[in-house]
């Protein structure tokens, strides 16, 4: 990943400073916490294990996070349990309604040609769970960023979504 030319995260950081600055932050899976480094908003940095004092340590799929309680929640490469349906779950959970949901991801996850899953059965079963489809962006040729909002209603309830599996690939940290 430092070869790429362009980092994932970097590209979420930037799409942040154009939102309001009293925007809260949920950053799943967030490594170093380099989106709560980088913005004045309130970020709440979450993963599984924590070194640092603005980590807080927890599953992501109960996090300690308030019911509708942030505006953004981001998942940078962070979508490697094969639970990752459970994580999403969690997100719709904490977001407000109207809130994004922005989800970057290897490309090669997403390459049904190789192993990888459909990215439209992906956004498919998102929008299953409660979002509206905003964009896939593709232009980068190391990784996809998927953007969904959180519907005002959820219509879900009680349906058996399809999840697609996620090709597994290495973890790095970031």
């Amino acid at each position: 990943m430092s070869n790429w030319p362009e980092q994932p995260v970097n590209v979420i950081i930037k799409w942040l400073k154009k939102q309001s600055p009293s925007f809260v932050v949920a950053d799943f899976g967030c490594g170093e916490a380099l989106i709560s480094k980088s913005l004045k908003n309130t970020v709440f940095s979450l993963d599984l294990v924590s070194n640092n004092p603005v980590v807080i340590a927890c599953d992501m799929a109960t996090t300690p996070l308030n019911s509708s309680a942030v505006d953004v929640a981001v998942f940078c490469l962070s979508l490697m349990g094969t639970n990752y349906q459970t994580y999403l779950e969690e997100a719709y959970r904490v977001l407000k309604p109207g809130g994004w949901l922005l989800i970057a991801e290897v490309k090669s996850r997403f390459d049904p040609n190789n192993g990888g899953a459909d990215p439209e059965k992906f956004s498919k079963a998102i929008s299953e769970l409660g979002f509206n489809y905003v964009k896939r962006d593709v232009s980068n040729k190391m990784f996809i960023l998927f953007y969904f909002t959180k519907k005002v209603k959820q219509n879900s309830k009680g349906k058996e979504i399809e999840w697609p599996s996620l090709k597994p690939c290495l973890y790095k940290r970031r």
